[in-house]
């Protein structure tokens, strides 16, 4: 009987450690309403699978995009404020480590004191340096998956600046066939008022010999000034688009440099993957699955919270003292400490409650990160194939609108007809002729947005 007394209080911290245990909350898994299962194919047909080079802008051939690209991620403000927060991200796992170890202070302690005493008044001056340990010892683990936890959110920064990366490396793209589109649209325009131009030149003669109408006249000259008032509006068009590369390039406005023209540029392959690698493929799917794999650790760390903590404390130093006649006194003390939750007013279940909250919404994010991805890239196939089929159309009938003028021209110039036939065949090839052109941008602005949603030969190494 009295062998069962004697081993009572051993197991009061093994019974006292279940009891803490079982307070606390159960385990809640992820809503099921997160998950995300991709479709089996797309529903346009994408290119063949194959690796896309990160550098997949060089596909397009123009050493000036290349340029343009290059000094975007080296010199976007952008780029530069997510390599800062990877900088941060990967300090905040130092600390995290730091919690794990011992620490070790120096502390130094002095005391001046004047005091009465039977030998009457006396003076006391006490010095006394030491060294402070302090260590947690991390019996559950909850330092351990905090430090994890931290390692997973410097992995996510670090897809942040990439799925950054890939889009100012787009947007600089994008921005460049823009402007290749404007100086394109210029040429186009220039040429369309010589042409009205000269063709008021020859109204113009007509009507003085009395073979035209003023009627004709008037409308050749509203023909030429719709045309020429285009001219300034692209111009200025231009130097915004300029002033905006430069922008994206941290750099000051200014001109900017031109490679091939928009219509010397042959479009690249279409690429295609499968849509069950489209989450291995983007950093901000990545990014999103990361953040949710460090929530859950943090929901662990916060249930370890209930279990008791463990604090080891030593400290060692030596103690001055003026008025007593002996040598320096080494003081020294060893301490443990075991704090154990008892009640701390919901505290604990409503830090519990929070850390699953924010999983919850990390994993919804995750969910609409990937429905966006697929989303987008269901939306880029589509365009490449309907704006191939529009450039297929708008050049038959660019054909017929030159063959049109040209008899509109003959017929006029015959006599058989007036002249608002040949303006209005020249109006309407205008007017395709730009839509030509934007057409063009607008397809390999679609080329490029399709290597950015497919990842841009990103590729998760988790």
């Amino acid at each position: 009987m009295i062998g069962r007394y004697c081993r009572l209080p051993r197991l009061l911290p093994t019974l006292l450690v279940i009891t803490l245990a079982g307070c606390m909350p159960p385990r809640q898994p992820t809503p099921p309403e997160a998950q995300v299962t991709p479709p089996t194919q797309w529903r346009d047909a994408a290119g063949h699978e194959t690796a896309i080079d990160v550098r997949w802008w060089e596909a397009f051939g123009d050493p000036q995009l290349t340029t343009l690209v290059e000094a975007a991620l080296a010199n976007n403000t952008d780029v530069l404020s997510t390599a800062s927060r990877v900088e941060q991200a990967r300090e905040q796992i130092r600390l995290s480590r730091a919690a794990l170890l011992p620490s070790l202070d120096a502390a130094l302690g002095a005391q001046r004191t004047r005091e009465l005493s039977v030998l009457g008044i006396t003076h006391t001056t006490a010095i006394q340096p030491a060294l402070q340990v302090s260590y947690e010892v991390d019996l559950w683990g909850r330092l351990q998956r905090l430090r994890e936890a931290a390692e997973l959110q410097y992995q996510a920064t670090e897809a942040e600046r990439d799925a950054v990366r890939l889009a100012v490396a787009s947007t600089t793209a994008r921005a460049y066939m823009s402007l290749l589109s404007l100086d394109q649209q210029l040429v186009v325009t220039r040429d369309t008022v010589d042409s009205r131009q000269e063709a008021l030149r020859v109204a113009e003669d007509r009507a003085r010999l009395g073979y035209t109408s003023q009627l004709e006249l008037s409308q050749a000259e509203s023909e030429y000034e719709s045309a020429a008032e285009l001219l300034p509006q692209l111009q200025q068009a231009i130097r915004e688009q300029e002033n905006a590369l430069r922008l994206l390039t941290g750099r000051l406005p200014g001109a900017v440099e031109r490679g091939a023209g928009l219509l010397t540029i042959a479009p690249p392959p279409v690429p295609g993957i499968l849509p069950s690698e489209l989450l291995r493929r983007r950093p901000d799917i990545q990014q999103a699955e990361l953040l949710l794999a460090a929530s859950d650790l943090n929901i662990q760390a916060q249930r370890d919270r209930y279990l008791p903590q463990v604090q080891l404390s030593a400290s060692l130093g030596r103690l001055f003292v003026n008025s007593l006649d002996y040598d320096p006194v080494r003081v020294w003390d060893l301490g443990a400490s075991v704090l154990a939750p008892i009640f701390n007013a919901g505290r604990l279940e409503a830090g519990v409650n929070i850390a699953v909250a924010q999983r919850n919404q990390a994993a919804f994010a995750y969910r609409a990160t990937a429905l966006q991805a697929f989303n987008e890239v269901e939306n880029s196939l589509s365009a490449i194939g309907n704006l191939r089929q529009q450039l297929d159309r708008v050049a038959a009938r660019r054909a017929v609108l030159e063959r049109s003028l040209t008899y509109a021209e003959d017929r006029y110039r015959a006599g058989y007809s007036s002249y608002l036939e040949t303006l209005d065949a020249q109006r309407n090839l205008f007017n395709t002729e730009l839509a030509a052109v934007q057409l063009r941008e607008s397809q390999l602005s679609a080329l490029i947005s399709l290597y950015q949603v497919l990842g841009g030969g990103w590729r998760s190494e988790r």
